[in-house]
């Protein structure tokens, strides 16, 4: 038997596969958002595999253990899935896998059918299929899946990007700083796919003849970078104020059947004025707040905010504030979207902001560090401080100090 020699491309995808292998094993033993971390023990499973299969043909295996040939063919139909079902499923982990997300698996299970005859046959047989695609007589049936898999790919990509950043905007419905709740994570992993995919669509596009070694290589990459990142944290998200989930407003999936008594947080008189106005008075259509109902909670929340100042609180969250004046998330965010046309994010930074304003107007930042002021303020980062204070004053707190010492 002669000896097998790989080039240091293929000895990075074995130490790929390896490290895939152990992953798999460690993220199927973890005890948080299990079906989250599932998906991505089968994904590095589904890497692993495909990693080892070009160590395969590289190494010229097919000849001795023909009956693995194809294993990693259909593999490539999982990566879009997975990730993109796994972004979801980490971003709420209460959420239960159902029919509807296993479609998503049908080109990978639809590829193994076509397969079905390569699979059961010979090892023989196998060899003599390799050798006539080797010497291009690919038929037409996989020339057409190969494409469908950069079709897949890049459709994924485009779906797991979007759906993260339609999760940023609803974060921040319900947290005032998202350094908990952060998708730098996921970000960096639904980038990373999509860069894998597009160099594939490249390197097809201009017949490289290579483009497979650097695919794995790129997939070896991610398989360390999942290790390092993944790991290194015990949750990606940690969704657990909310008693109810918050929607945003252009959505139409909102929950009607909240049934939590919200009369408190409104004066004694009210339900005499609703008997009074009847059904003259509007309704919000997805919380039933009245116009006056509205009015009066949006008094209660800015009373709160001058009085107590909760948002000096960096965890402060929606619930939280929605605690403190006896209403639910669901019925304050919508005062917030409807009276005061913010989010709940950007409604408790700008408090935060204008204390760090007034505390530069008040010559205080010649004494203190900027930093010190904004986590006096309630935010939890610098990066959060400098991009919020941005965002509002439309001057870096910096610039905005040396204005204000002009």
């Amino acid at each position: 038997m002669a000896n097998v020699t790989l080039d240091w491309l293929r000895i990075i995808a074995l130490l790929g596969t390896i490290q895939g292998v152990f992953l798999a094993g460690v993220l199927a033993a973890k005890r948080t958002n299990r079906t989250a971390n599932r998906l991505l023990a089968v994904l590095m499973v589904s890497f692993s595999i495909f990693l080892a299969t070009s160590v395969y043909h590289v190494a010229g295996l097919e000849q001795r253990f023909p009956h693995f040939f194809g294993f990693g063919h259909p593999q490539v139909f999982l990566f879009g899935p997975l990730i993109y079902l796994y972004a979801v499923f980490a971003a709420d982990r209460n959420r239960v896998f159902t029919r509807r997300d296993a479609l998503h698996f049908l080109p990978f299970f639809a590829t193994v059918v076509i397969g079905l005859p390569v699979y059961l046959s010979s090892g023989a047989e196998k060899i003599a299929f390799y050798n006539q695609i080797r010497s291009g007589n690919e038929p037409l049936h996989l020339v057409i899946i190969d494409q469908l898999k950069l079709v897949s790919g890049v459709i994924y990509s485009v779906l797991t990007i979007a759906f993260l950043r339609r999760h940023r905007d609803r974060v921040k419905e319900s947290y005032s700083s998202t350094e908990r709740v952060n998708l730098r994570w996921l970000l960096w992993l639904g980038a990373s796919a999509a860069g894998i995919w597009l160099m594939a669509v490249m390197f097809q596009v201009v017949g490289f003849t290579r483009g497979d070694d650097y695919i794995s290589l790129a997939i070896s990459v991610l398989v360390y970078g999942i290790g390092y990142m993944g790991l290194r944290q015990p949750e990606i998200f940690r969704f657990e104020t909310a008693e109810y989930p918050v929607p945003r407003l252009q959505t139409a999936d909102v929950p009607t059947d909240m049934t939590l008594n919200t009369r408190a947080n409104i004066p004694a008189n009210t339900a005499a004025d609703e008997k009074m106005d009847g059904a003259a008075e509007p309704r919000y259509e997805r919380s039933g707040l009245t116009d006056r109902e509205a009015g009066r909670l949006k008094d209660a929340l800015m009373a709160v905010m001058d009085n107590e100042r909760p948002w000096r609180d960096s965890g402060l969250t929606l619930a939280d504030l929605a605690t403190r004046l006896n209403t639910t998330p669901h019925k304050l965010s919508e005062v917030l979207n409807s009276q005061l046309g913010q989010t709940f994010y950007d409604f408790v930074n700008g408090y935060r902001v204008r204390e760090v304003q007034r505390r530069i107007a008040a010559g205080e930042a010649r004494a203190l560090k900027m930093l010190s002021l904004a986590l006096d303020a309630g935010f939890a980062s610098k990066s959060t401080f400098n991009q919020v204070f941005k965002k509002l004053t439309s001057q870096t707190p910096s610039d905005y100090r040396q204005a204000a010492d002009a």
